[in-house]
């Protein structure tokens, strides 16, 4: 339990939900990113038809 409250009542460990939280947030985001990249058109096969 003292790892909860040292977790969630000092400030090392609020700074390390948000950096944990960031990183996720940003890892969900490029995947995201990247997938619509992959599923997209390549750019030259409309004009080659």
């Amino acid at each position: 339990m003292k790892l909860l409250t040292d977790l969630f009542t000092t400030d090392y460990g609020l700074m390390s939900i948000i950096g944990i939280a960031i990183m996720l947030v940003g890892g969900i985001a490029s995947a995201v990113i990247v997938r619509r990249k992959m599923n997209e058109d390549p750019a030259g096969t409309q004009a080659q038809e």
